[in-house]
C-alpha cells in the first residue's frame, strides 16, 4: 500500500467516483419516501449503527491506531534518523484532505458526549483531553493556558503557561520547565501566534523546548475562544514523523468543537465568581452602613439626622457623630474622590483616623483645625497619590450651640436661620491627602433656637436632571425655605425625595449624603 494512502489509518479513503461505481450521483435532498435506499442512506444507517453499538469513541478508534497504555514502558528509538527529512517535510506541508461528515460528526459527539452533566472548567478539560485518544495516537498529551487567561479571579503571574491538564508528563517544579515558567517552546508559540505547530523531529527546531526526553514529534493546535487564543492543545509521540497533515487538521477541528464546551465552562465559572462578587459586596455594604450612626444621639433641645444613598453597592460618602470631651459632639460629613470598593475603603481609613485622633494623647478634644491636618497627613502616607476626601467637621458645644468647624474642599454647608435667612459657611483649607503644605484654618458660627444647619455632599447639588441640568444650590435653598417646619429626620427624607423626584430615578450617579443638625425652638 501507498504510503500516502497509509496515514496510519488516520485519514478515512477517498470515495470512488460515480464512473467507477456505475452508479449515479444523489440529486438534490428531497423526501424519498418511496424511493428504493441510496448509498447515502446505507452509509447513514452504517453510522448510527456504529455509534449507538459502540459510541462516538469507537467510530474515532476505527480510524486510528490503539494508542499505547500510559502506563506502560515508554518507547525509545535506538536508531535515530532513519526518517528521511525531506519525507518528514512533506508530510508536514502535505495539504490535508478535508475531514467528511461522518468524521465530524463522529467528533461532535464525543465531545458532546465527554462534556455532558459537568459545567466545572477543570473537569471538563480533563474530559475533553481523554477523548484526544479517539482522534489521535500520541504518547503525551496536554491542554495548556496563559495563566492569567484561565486564572480563578483573574490572579496569576502573567507570561506564565499553566498546565490545566496533562497527560504523560513526569512531575516537576514550574521553575525547571522553561515552557511553563518563561511560556516558550513549541506551545508558547502557538498561543503567541494562534497557528498550528507540526514538527516531525523536535530535535531540528529551534523553537522546542524539553518536555519529555523520549518525544520525536509534536503537535500543537490553539483552542480559541471568542477569536482569543486561550489555550493550546498538545499532543506528542516518541516516534519520528507520527503527526502529518491530516492529524493537524483533526486536532484542529476538535480544538474548534471542544471551544464551545471549554467557553460554556468558562462562562460558568464566571457567573459564580460573580455571584461570589455579588455576595461579598453585599457583606461589605452591611460594613460600611454599620459603620453610621445607628441612632440619633440624645442631646435635649436638639435633633441630629443623617442619610447616606451610595450610588453603588459600596460608596465613598459618610456622615458621623461622636462625642467629644467636655460634652461637646463632633460632626462630619466626608466625600472621597471616586466610588466603589476603592472610595470605600479610603473612607472607612478616614473614619478610623479622624476618630483616632479627635483627642490628643491626654485625652483633652483637639481642634477641628488640627484634627484634619493631622488626618490629612496620615491619609498622603496610607492611601493612593490620587486619592483624596473632602469634608467639614465641626465641633458642636450642645449648652450654647457655638460651632466650631474646618471645611475642607467641601460643598458649603448651610445655616439655616429660624426667620427663613441661609448662610453658607466658609472654605477652611484643602482636601485632604493631597498637598504637603497645607494650612487648615477654623471658622466658627452659632445656631440659636429653630436655627439649623445642613452639610452634605456633592451628590445634592450636583446631581442632573435626564437634560443634564444639575439640582442646584438654589433649589436646596429653596426646599430649605419650603421646610422650615420640618424635623431634622423630615427635612433630610425630603431633600433626597426632591433630589431622585429631579433626576428621575432613584439610582442616583453619584452617592448621596446628608446630615442636618437641628436646634429646637424654646417652649412657648
Amino acid at each position: 500500500m501507498r504510503s500516502s494512502e497509509r496515514a496510519r489509518g488516520r485519514c478515512l479513503p477517498k470515495l470512488r467516483s460515480p464512473a467507477s461505481t456505475g452508479t449515479s450521483p444523489p440529486g438534490p435532498c428531497l423526501p424519498r419516501s418511496a424511493a428504493a435506499p441510496t448509498s447515502r442512506d446505507r452509509a447513514g444507517d452504517s453510522l448510527r449503527a456504529r455509534i449507538s453499538a459502540g459510541g462516538a469513541g469507537a467510530l474515532l478508534r476505527d480510524r486510528r491506531p490503539k494508542a499505547r497504555p500510559f502506563g506502560g514502558e515508554p518507547r525509545i528509538l535506538t536508531v535515530r534518523g532513519t526518517v528521511d527529512r525531506d519525507t518528514e517535510a512533506a508530510k508536514a506541508s502535505a495539504p490535508a484532505r478535508q475531514l467528511g461528515a461522518e468524521e465530524r460528526c463522529a467528533l461532535l459527539l464525543e465531545i458532546a458526549r465527554r462534556s455532558r452533566g459537568t459545567l466545572d472548567l477543570g473537569e471538563t478539560i480533563d474530559r475533553l483531553l481523554d477523548a484526544v485518544g479517539g482522534v489521535v495516537d500520541y504518547d503525551a498529551a496536554g491542554v495548556f493556558s496563559l495563566s492569567e487567561v484561565l486564572a480563578q479571579g483573574g490572579a496569576a503571574p502573567p507570561g506564565r503557561i499553566a498546565a490545566v491538564a496533562r497527560r504523560g508528563y513526569l512531575e516537576r517544579p514550574v521553575a525547571d520547565d522553561r515552557m511553563l515558567s518563561d511560556a516558550q517552546g513549541l506551545v508558547g508559540h502557538a498561543i503567541r501566534s494562534g497557528e498550528s505547530v507540526l514538527v516531525t523531529d523536535v530535535r531540528a527546531d529551534a523553537r522546542y523546548v524539553v518536555g519529555r526526553r523520549e518525544t520525536l514529534s509534536e503537535l500543537v493546535v490553539p483552542i480559541r475562544v471568542d477569536g482569543r487564543v486561550i489555550a493550546a492543545l498538545n499532543v506528542e509521540s516518541d516516534r519520528l514523523a507520527a503527526f502529518d497533515a491530516c492529524d493537524r487538521e483533526r486536532l484542529e477541528f476538535f480544538a474548534e468543537a471542544a471551544a464551545m464546551a471549554l467557553e460554556k465552562a468558562i462562562l460558568h465559572r464566571r457567573l459564580l465568581e460573580l455571584d461570589q462578587i455579588d455576595a461579598q459586596l453585599r457583606l461589605a455594604r452591611e460594613v460600611q452602613m454599620g459603620l453610621l450612626p445607628r441612632a440619633a444621639p440624645d442631646l435635649p433641645g436638639w435633633e441630629i439626622a443623617g442619610l447616606c444613598r451610595p450610588s453603588l453597592e459600596l460608596g465613598g460618602d459618610l456622615y458621623d457623630d461622636f462625642s467629644l470631651a467636655r460634652g461637646q459632639r463632633g460632626l462630619v460629613v466626608g466625600d472621597v474622590a471616586g466610588k466603589g470598593v476603592p472610595a470605600a475603603l479610603i473612607m472607612t481609613t478616614f473614619r478610623a483616623l479622624l476618630r483616632a485622633l479627635r483627642e490628643d494623647a491626654e485625652g483633652a478634644a483637639r481642634g477641628p483645625a488640627a484634627t484634619v491636618a493631622a488626618v490629612s497627613r496620615l491619609l498622603r502616607e496610607s492611601a493612593p497619590s490620587r486619592a483624596f476626601v473632602t469634608c467639614c467637621y465641626a465641633a458642636l458645644d450642645p449648652p450654647t450651640g457655638a460651632l466650631v468647624y474646618a471645611s475642607c474642599g467641601h460643598p458649603p454647608g448651610l445655616l439655616l436661620r429660624r426667620d427663613g435667612g441661609v448662610e453658607e459657611l466658609e472654605n477652611c483649607g484643602p482636601a485632604l491627602g493631597v498637598f504637603e503644605s497645607e494650612r487648615f484654618v477654623e471658622r466658627g458660627a452659632t445656631l440659636a433656637s429653630g436655627d439649623r444647619l445642613l452639610l452634605y455632599t456633592d451628590g445634592l447639588t450636583e446631581t442632573a436632571d435626564p437634560a443634564g441640568e444639575p439640582f442646584g444650590l438654589e433649589r436646596v435653598r429653596a426646599a430649605l425655605a419650603e421646610l422650615r417646619g420640618a424635623s431634622a429626620r423630615e427635612l433630610a427624607e425630603d431633600l433626597v425625595r426632591r433630589v431622585e423626584g429631579f433626576a428621575g430615578s432613584p439610582n442616583l450617579a453619584d452617592d448621596l449624603t446628608l446630615l442636618v443638625v437641628a436646634r429646637l425652638p424654646l417652649p412657648a
